[in-house]
C-alpha cells in the first residue's frame, strides 16, 4: 500500500540527493548465463504484509535454488536513499511512493532496467498504460509495477441504513448531504461521529487521491504547474472548504487529533467514528483482520454534478521495485524484480494475501484472483479509462507536497483570496521543479 505520509518525509532527502555511490553501469550479461549469490531487499511492508513478501521471496528462492535473498523489512524511501547515497544500499529496493519515480530515474539512484528487459524479451504490453507511466521517466525505466493501489470508497452500512441511506453518494453534492445527516455531536457540538471528514490531510483523503475526480491537473506538457490556471482545482477546494466550515475547522481538527492511527485496529473507520471514507483497496484486508464485525460496502468516489461520465474512475499508484545504482550482485538482482512484478501466479498470490490490485492484465484476469464484491469495486476502478495517477517529474514528489502544505493552510482559513494563493503556488512549485531538475 502507498504509505502517503512517509512520502513527505522523503521529499528534503530526493530532492537534494547527490549522486548515488558506486557503478551505474548496465551492462548485462549474455542471454542464458546462469544466475548465483546474495540480493539484499529493501522493502517497506510491516506485520501481515510483511509475511506475504516472505512467502513471496520464499517461491523466488524454490525457483531459483543459487540465489540467496537477504530481506530487511520496514524500510522506507528515506532510508534507502541514504543508504544508495552512501555507496551501500540495497541491491533491490521497494518503494511505496510512484511519485518519485522521475527522480530514481533522472537521478540514476536506480539502475535503467532497458538492457535486462530487451535481453529477457519482457513484454511490457503486459501492464496497463497507466501503470506503465509511473514505472518510467522520460522513456527511462528504472523501475517495475509491484501491485497496484486504487483508491475508492468506505461506507459503514449500518450507520448509512440507521440515517435512512441503502447506497453510497454518487455525486459530490450527495455526499456533502449526507455528510452533515450521518454525523452525530454531543450537546456541546462535539463531533462524536463524522458522517465524512473533509479535511485532505485525514488518512487517505489527500489531494492527490481526490483530483481525478474532479478531472484537476497537476502539470503542463512542459512540466511547468497547471494548478493555477485550472478552474477545476478552485471547485474542489470550494466543495471541500465549505463542508469543513460545516464543521467548523476547529471541531475537525479536534476530532481528527483523537482518533487512531490509520494502520492499527483503532482506525476510525474501525471504530464506527467515521461513516464514509476514502480509502485503498487494502483497506478490505485491513477490516476482515482487524474489524471482522464490520458490515461495509465499497464503492467509486463520487463526483461533482454534471461529470456522471467520470463516475467510476479513480486515482491509481502503486508500489514499485528497482534495481540500486551500487547493486553488488545487479543480475541476482534483476532475476528478483522480475519474478515479483511478472510470474503471474506469484503476483496473484501477493494480491490475494495483501488484497492489492495485480498489476499485470493476465494477473487481472486469472480465475486464481479472488474478487470478491468489496475487492472488484476497485478492479473496476482500475480499468476505468478515465482513472489516473500523478505525472513523474525530475524533481519526485515535492508538487504533491507544496500542493498540500497549501490545501492544509487553505481549508483552516488562510488564503482568503483562492485564485491568487493557487497562482502563488504555481510559483512556489515551478521553482521546486527547476531546482529539481
Amino acid at each position: 500500500m502507498k504509505r502517503s505520509l512517509l512520502a513527505a518525509a522523503a521529499a528534503l532527502l530526493i530532492t537534494t540527493a547527490c549522486t548515488p555511490g558506486g557503478s551505474t553501469d548496465t551492462a548485462v550479461a549474455p542471454a542464458g548465463q546462469e544466475t548465483s549469490g546474495t540480493v539484499e531487499f529493501w522493502h517497506f511492508f510491516t506485520g501481515r504484509e510483511a509475511k506475504s513478501i516472505e512467502d513471496a521471496v520464499a517461491a523466488f528462492k524454490a525457483a531459483h535454488p543459487k540465489i540467496d535473498v537477504k530481506i530487511t523489512s520496514g524500510q522506507d524511501d528515506t532510508k534507502m536513499l541514504q543508504a544508495i547515497s552512501a555507496g551501500n544500499g540495497p541491491d533491490v529496493g521497494l518503494s511505496y511512493s510512484t511519485d518519485i519515480v522521475g527522480k530514481f530515474c533522472s537521478s540514476a539512484a536506480w539502475r535503467d532496467l532497458k538492457p535486462y528487459i530487451e535481453r529477457d524479451k519482457v513484454d511490457l504490453g503486459q501492464f496497463p498504460d497507466t501503470v506503465r507511466s509511473y514505472t518510467e521517466y522520460r522513456g527511462k525505466r528504472c523501475a517495475m509495477p509491484f501491485l497496484a493501489d486504487v483508491y475508492g470508497l468506505y461506507f459503514n452500512k449500518k450507520l448509512l441504513a440507521d440515517a435512512g441511506y441503502t447506497a453510497a453518494p454518487k455525486t459530490m453534492a450527495e455526499l456533502a448531504d449526507m455528510a452533515k445527516k450521518l454525523t452525530k455531536r454531543a450537546p456541546d457540538g462535539t463531533i462524536e461521529v463524522a458522517g465524512f471528514v473533509p479535511l485532505l490531510n485525514f488518512y487517505e483523503n489527500v489531494p492527490s487521491h481526490m483530483a481525478p475526480v474532479w478531472n484537476a491537473q497537476w502539470l503542463t506538457a512542459e512540466e511547468k504547474s497547471a494548478i493555477g490556471g485550472d478552474a477545476r482545482w478552485q471547485e474542489m477546494l470550494k466543495w471541500h472548504k465549505d463542508l469543513v466550515d460545516w464543521y467548523g475547522h476547529d471541531n475537525l481538527t479536534k476530532f481528527t487529533s483523537g482518533l487512531g492511527d490509520e494502520w492499527s485496529a483503532d482506525n476510525a473507520f474501525h471504530q464506527s467514528k467515521v461513516a464514509i471514507a476514502v480509502d485503498g483497496e487494502y483497506r478490505v484486508a485491513f477490516l476482515r483482520e482487524q474489524a471482522p464485525t464490520i458490515d461495509f460496502g465499497t464503492a467509486p468516489l463520487p463526483v461533482p454534478d454534471g461529470s456522471q461520465d467520470r463516475y467510476g474512475a479513480g486515482y491509481v499508484t502503486g508500489n514499485i521495485a528497482g534495481i540500486s545504482a551500487n547493486a553488488k550482485n545487479p543480475e541476482a538482482a534483476w532475476e528478483l524484480v522480475r519474478f515479483l512484478t511478472t510470474d503471474t501466479d506469484q503476483i496473484v498470490t501477493l494480491s490475494n494475501a495483501i488484497k492489492n490490485v495485480p498489476s499485470t492484465r493476465d494477473a487481472l484476469k486469472s480465475d486464481k484472483l479472488e474478487a470478491d464484491p468489496h475487492f472488484k469495486t476497485f478492479l473496476d476502478i482500475f480499468a476505468h479509462p478515465k482513472t489516473a495517477t500523478t505525472p513523474p517529474n525530475a524533481a519526485g514528489p515535492k508538487y504533491v507536497e507544496l500542493t498540500q502544505e497549501f490545501v492544509d493552510a487553505y481549508l483552516g482559513g488562510s488564503h482568503p483570496d483562492l485564485r491568487k494563493g493557487l497562482a502563488d503556488l504555481d510559483t512556489r512549485i515551478n521553482q521546486a521543479l527547476e531546482l529539481g531538475r
